[in-house]
């Protein structure tokens, strides 16, 4: 039961390599994770701030004659009768 033969060894050394060559795997997958980790910052940083990419917010101002919202900033005429916004 606890004796040597060839069957064992060999099985034994199969198990260790391929736990090593999985770890070696491993390893190079997250190296070259970081990689593109560090690459991917080093473009954005030379891109330009974080801010470029946000989309632009706007307030949002409720008509009081046809109840649509219209962007505070730039308002224009709806084109009902009694709007208040100039054209």
């Amino acid at each position: 039961m606890f004796g040597f033969s060839i069957q064992k060894l060999l099985f034994t050394g199969l198990a260790i390599a391929a736990v090593w060559y999985a770890f070696k795997w491993l390893g190079r997958m997250q190296a070259q994770k970081r990689t593109l980790d560090r690459q991917e910052a080093r473009r954005m940083k030379e891109s330009g701030p974080a801010k470029a990419k946000m989309p632009e917010v706007e307030d949002m101002v409720e008509c009081t004659t046809c109840g649509a919202f219209v962007a505070a900033q730039g308002m224009r005429h709806c084109g009902k009768t009694d709007c208040p916004y100039p054209e």
